[in-house]
């Protein structure tokens, strides 16, 4: 049978639990016509590159399917039809990729990492905290205010 990946956007206002839902509703249409869902993969609400039908945010689902083409044809009417998916998209690969997407990776990296990248939190406040003026003396030179120098009359 060939092999398939489908990527779906669903809307931000509807739950995880929803998501899943409709995952597992698209899943039983694939099995029902003799297909296999390889595996699920829930990326998580994710920003979208622009507005689509007034949403800025959406729930990602990787599908790896292997299935006839009937049954992803089926798979996607449901979907066009569902009032929660906003976009989909499938494509017939070769071979099916073995272990986490990438999406998933890069979501597991950034949090090993941490909140500050791989340098960690910030210390001792902010970066260019050098104390009170009173320790430091008298400032040498000074600004130069060209605005006020030349209503003063002063090159």
């Amino acid at each position: 049978m060939p092999l398939y990946e489908s990527v779906l956007i669903a809307r931000q206002d509807i739950s995880t639990q929803q998501v899943e839902t409709l995952a597992d509703e698209l899943s039983g249409i694939v099995t029902e016509r003799g297909g296999k869902i390889a595996k699920k993969e829930f990326w998580g609400l994710r920003s979208l590159a622009y507005r689509v039908s007034k949403n800025r945010k959406g729930h990602y689902v990787l599908l790896h399917i292997d299935a006839p083409a009937d049954a992803v044809l089926e798979m996607e009417r449901v979907m066009r039809l569902n009032e929660d998916v906003l976009r989909y998209m499938t494509l017939r690969v070769d071979a099916l990729e073995e272990g986490p997407s990438a999406i998933l990776q890069q979501k597991g990296e950034r949090e090993q990492r941490g909140p500050r990248g791989p340098r960690g939190p910030r210390e001792g406040g902010f970066r260019n905290d050098r104390g009170p003026r009173e320790d430091r003396g008298p400032r040498e030179g000074g600004f130069r205010n060209d605005r006020n120098d030349r209503a003063e009359g002063v090159n």
